[in-house]
Formats: structure tokens, sequence, C-alpha cells
């Protein structure tokens, strides 16, 4: 006899577009144990508040109107034609689907809804099953499991590399504490964040993104922001944000004159408390480029496991990967220039960038 699940996955799926306001998709996304913080209706709403697209759900609902299946999209147009990304600025967003629908069936439905659309491509941050997807892999994720007792996890930390940082931070007394109003997000943080956005040779942010972060995500309890002091001065922030049951490690900045000091090092590990203390399961250190070795064994030495980032997409052709030499020259440029053109090369540049 056919289980529920295959008897759905051979039949022909419909895929509804919702809207992201829907009660529906509120209590699925709340409720499924893979759900992450990107998943959450206030991040996508944050990016539109921002940038101007439009947000809505790709469905698969059942006879009684019920969400079995769905992904959280916005469409933008590039060269006049639309185009769904799911999500833009998130490092990773899966389909969310229940256990009768299969993930074969639901990517051929996604790309049924992207053909009756007539939308350009679809762009999934995440590994899509399927003969006509175009995928590719250039950057990895690291995944801690979390203990529940703090000193068991600790125990797990590279002794050199994790430990003794830590340590080190905690005899040059700086103090790691929560932000509790939104200027320590988009002052004392933002300061931060131009500094070392500038010093890689990336734009920032606009202010504006991060005062809706605080909005919509932070104030409501989706997640927290923590900064290290030295003395009253914060010399380096970081952004967390929650889901279902993972804490994801979103933003970092810091002030490269105190990094004798570990700063880094004290918010990680006090986020990681936190994840110990509230009964997460995961400890997501978010995107890494696989050029990036350095950055790659900084978060491995956090007991944590490597997995290849793959995105895929649903178009009618592969996607221009283009050569990069633009980004090149444009990283050199905000380098060597005052911070203002950091910041206004963001505002110039974050609308265009989903």
């Amino acid at each position: 006899m056919a289980t529920p699940s295959s008897v759905l996955a051979a039949e022909p799926l419909a895929v509804s577009e919702i809207s992201l306001a829907d009660l529906r998709w509120h209590a699925f996304a709340a409720s499924h144990p893979d759900a992450l913080c990107f998943h959450r209706p206030a991040w996508a709403e944050l990016i539109t508040e921002c940038y101007g697209q439009r947000p809505f759900v790709l469905a698969v609902l059942g006879e009684k109107g019920n969400i079995l299946g769905g992904l959280p999209v916005v469409e933008t147009r590039l060269l006049g034609r639309r185009r769904w990304v799911s999500l833009p600025f998130s490092d990773n967003c899966p389909p969310l689907l229940s256990a009768r629908l299969g993930a074969t069936a639901f990517t051929g439905a996604l790309e049924q809804a992207r053909l009756d659309a007539d939308v350009r491509s679809l762009e999934v941050r995440a590994s899509l099953p399927g003969d006509g997807a175009y995928r590719r892999c250039d950057a990895v994720l690291h995944r801690t499991e979390i203990e529940h007792d703090a000193e068991v996890m600790f125990a797990r930390l590279h002794r050199s590399q994790v430990q003794r940082n830590i340590r080190r931070a905690e005899r040059e007394g700086v103090i790691v504490r929560r932000a509790e109003a939104a200027t320590d997000l988009s002052r004392s943080f933002y300061r931060l964040q131009v500094q070392t956005r500038r010093r890689l040779g990336m734009p920032a942010q606009p202010r504006r993104f991060f005062e809706a972060l605080w909005s919509h995500m932070i104030e409501p309890g989706h997640g927290f922001v923590l900064l290290a002091y030295s003395g009253t001065e914060p010399v380096a922030g970081a952004v967390f944000l929650t889901g279902t049951q993972t804490i994801t490690y979103k933003y970092g900045a810091s002030d490269a004159a105190f990094w004798r000091m570990r700063p880094n090092h004290l918010l990680f590990w006090n986020a990681m408390q936190t994840a110990c203390d509230q009964g997460y399961r995961w400890f997501d250190f978010g995107r890494s480029d696989l050029s990036d070795r350095g950055l790659r064994d900084f978060k491995t030495g956090w007991a944590a496991q490597e997995e290849k980032l793959v995105y895929t997409t649903l178009a009618e052709r592969a996607p221009d990967a283009g050569s990069g030499r633009g980004m090149l020259a444009a990283r050199a440029l905000i380098r060597r220039a005052p911070a203002w053109v950091c910041r206004a090369s963001g505002e110039l540049f974050y609308r265009y960038a989903a």
C-alpha cells in the first residue's frame, strides 16, 4: 500500500501564491522544526521595507487549505524581466515541507509556477532536487550541535584557538552586554559595521536597514545583539537571529585596534551560552566563501561541522556567474576611500543586489 507522502508526491501539484501576512504561513513557519530565522515573515518584511520588492509565499495547500509546504519569495526586476528570489541577503533558506510532501515534487511545482507566471528565474538559497535545476557551490556553512550544559560545550571547543582566546578576553577585562535600545544597533554597532565593511572593501548596508532589523526582528524577540566593551567603548558587536531550533550568526563587526583583546571570541561564547541555556539545538555560524580559509578554520574551531552551501536557480538557461573583476575593482576603491564612500555605495548597491 502506498504511503500518504508517496501518493501526494506522485500527483500533479499546484503552487499557490499567498500573502506573507497569511496566518497559515505564520503558524506553519513558527512550528516547523527546520525553520530558520530567514523563514520568519518579519525577515522578508524588513528586506522589502528597505528595498521595495514585493514579498509573498509560494505554497502547496492541502484539501482543507492547510499549508503542506512553502517558500518565502520576493519579486525583483532585472532588465525588465520579473525574477523571484528566496531570499535576498539570506545565507540559507530551503523550502519548508511537511512529511507528506516530497522535495522533488515541490521543486517541480515551483518550476511550473515560474513558467505559468512568465518569470525569468527563481533563485533559491538551498539545494533543490531535479534535472532542470542549475546549482552552484562557492561557499560553506558551519553548524555546531549545542549541548545543554555550557561546561560540556566549552570543553568541546578547540583548546588553543578558542578556549584560550575566550579566557584572554576575560583577563583583558572585555565585557559583553546585550543591546537594549535601537540606537545600540543603528549607532554603536553601525559605526563598527562601517569600519569593518570598509576594511573588507565591501559596501555597508544602509543605516535604515539596521533600524528595520531592530523593529522587525530584535524588538519582537526574534534575535539579539551583543556588544563587547573595553571600558565604556564598544569595540566589537554581533547580530544573532533565531529560528525554531537554530541561532544564526548574521552580522559581525569590530575595531581592529582591539583585536589583541579577542572581543569576538567572547561575543561568540556569550551567544553560544545563550543557545545552551535556552535549549536550541544548533548554532549556525553563517556563510563563508570557499576561498576564505582563515574564516573557515576559525568557525571549525567552535566544534562546528562544515557543510557545502549549494544555491539553486530554476530558469530556461544557466545564470551568468560573471567574471568578478568589477567587484575586485570596487573593493579596492572602497578600502582606499573615506568612510562615506562605503556608506554611499551600500545605498546604491544593496537595492539591486538581490
